[in-house]
């Protein structure tokens, strides 16, 4: 499994600004290896993100975002101790889940 995702989520004005930092390697099939071989695609193809467990952002990425992405967006309504959840799946069916609480 992956490593876990870094999510710091802050109280800004209404709501709060979510950051976050995926760790994944984000192929896009494309390159090749020492052996000139190419190396398979392997990418990120979808991400979520809940607010105490109501959806609040999905995004579909292809093989052109850069390997250990970052993610930036606000919730609207968001307040001190909410929850955030943020999901991820790749095109290989691998998945991660991560949670903060906003702060």
């Amino acid at each position: 499994m992956a490593d876990p995702m870094r999510i710091r989520a802050q109280v800004q004005g209404s709501g709060a600004i979510v950051r976050v930092l995926m760790s994944h390697e984000m192929e896009t099939g494309q390159r090749k290896d020492a052996a000139g071989k190419v190396i398979p695609a392997w990418h990120i193809n979808e991400v979520t993100a809940s607010h105490n467990g109501k959806p609040v952002f999905s995004a579909e990425w292809g093989p052109a975002v850069a390997k250990n992405p970052f993610l930036q967006f606000t919730v609207k309504g968001a307040k001190a101790g909410d929850k955030i959840a943020v999901t991820w799946k790749d095109n290989k069916g691998d998945s991660r889940t991560d949670e903060a609480t906003v702060g």
